[in-house]
């Protein structure tokens, strides 16, 4: 099970002042048989106030656990599907506004923003070594392969150039401050990509070496500045779609508490499923009612309340709650006591303060 936490360790503000050049380069030695390419998506600009890293100095491999930011966790920014969405994503509750919308190619996607969780976990990894910080992320796929569980196969490069067509061509706008900075603009996930691959000439075959992204202002403060920052459990990679909703959401609510509530209609745009309320329901049963639907918690829909007899009575399904708990600490489990949703979140990042 991975640890918990992800906060930085040791690190100030600025993200240290080591030089990056502590990292070894790593020889990317090809057989005499095949040739270097480079497919970029977007513009790489040489006078970027970024240093942009040189083609042997990678971040990778991870050394450290695999983390993401809270609000990313907290809300739904993706396409739950392969499947390609053109249709806009919108949340609205009254206090957080979120506007998603893609290109031609489509919204990215939750598999799409693995990407971002791994980058984000390579540059938690540069800070926590004292390294100089960048919004250039450079990596082997190899590694992120290994990292997000998932097969290297001779598809890689289709999945990784859709990927960064979508992840820097989905549009977002949002109210959610981050580094204590809000702007009423428009914004990529990434604003530059490039994938690099050797070809052989014989057969044709592309394989995949070296992957450079470099972050949106938006992330980049959260992690620099806001450093409100979970750590998945590995199993999180293997997840059907729903249910890694579902884990966010308990890791990103829980935090250091025991539980947390949610009403069931609020629950659904969290998660972000286009489902009716009933059938998200119905849904939410069947996963519950495995044997461990979710890495470290557990979760059941509170759909009754006793009578005036004591008899149990069915309550309408807008007052249906949610309630989660983590198994580490289920002789604490009291859902009367826990708070609810966003109040959980508020209690866990003031301890966290």
């Amino acid at each position: 099970m991975a640890q918990r936490g992800g906060e930085f360790e040791g690190t100030s503000a600025s993200g240290g002042s080591r030089p990056r050049g502590r990292r070894k380069p790593t020889a990317s030695a090809l057989p005499p048989d095949q040739e270097l390419e480079v497919v970029q998506v977007g513009d790489v600009p040489d006078d970027d106030e970024d240093q942009i890293p040189l083609p042997g100095i990678l971040d990778s491999p991870l050394r450290g656990s695999v983390k993401n930011e809270r609000s990313v966790m907290v809300y739904n920014f993706f396409a739950l599907t392969k499947e390609k969405r053109t249709e806009p994503i919108r949340y609205h509750d009254g206090n957080v506004m979120i506007e998603v919308k893609g290109t031609d190619a489509g919204i990215a996607t939750i598999y799409d923003k693995e990407i971002l969780i791994y980058a984000i976990s390579l540059l938690v990894d540069r800070i926590n070594a004292g390294e100089r910080a960048s919004r250039w992320v450079q990596f082997t796929w190899h590694d992120f392969c290994r990292v997000t569980r998932i097969f290297a196969s001779n598809t890689s490069y289709e999945r990784i150039s859709g990927a960064l067509e979508r992840l820097q061509g989905t549009q977002v706008k949002t109210n959610i401050e981050t580094g204590g900075q809000g702007s009423d603009e428009w914004f990529s996930w990434l604003e530059a990509a490039k994938a690099e691959y050797s070809r052989n000439p014989a057969t044709g075959e592309r394989r995949l070496k070296h992957v450079r992204v470099k972050l949106c202002d938006w992330l980049y403060r959260a992690v620099l500045k806001d450093r409100r920052f979970l750590t998945y459990d590995p199993v999180y990679f293997d997840l059907p779609v729903m249910e890694k909703r579902l884990y966010e959401l308990a890791r990103a609510h829980v935090g250091n508490q025991p539980g947390f509530k949610i009403g069931l209609q609020k629950l659904r745009v969290r998660v972000g499923s286009d489902m009716d309320d009933r059938n998200f329901k119905v849904q939410l049963k069947k996963i519950a009612n495995k044997k461990k639907p979710l890495p470290e918690y557990a979760f059941k829909i509170i759909d009754t309340m006793p009578g005036p007899d004591g008899t149990p009575k069915r309550l309408p399904l807008a007052r249906n709650m949610v309630v989660f708990w983590r198994l580490d600490r289920w002789r604490e489990y009291a859902p009367d006591s826990f708070l609810e949703a966003d109040e959980a979140v508020a209690a866990d990042q003031a301890q966290a303060e």
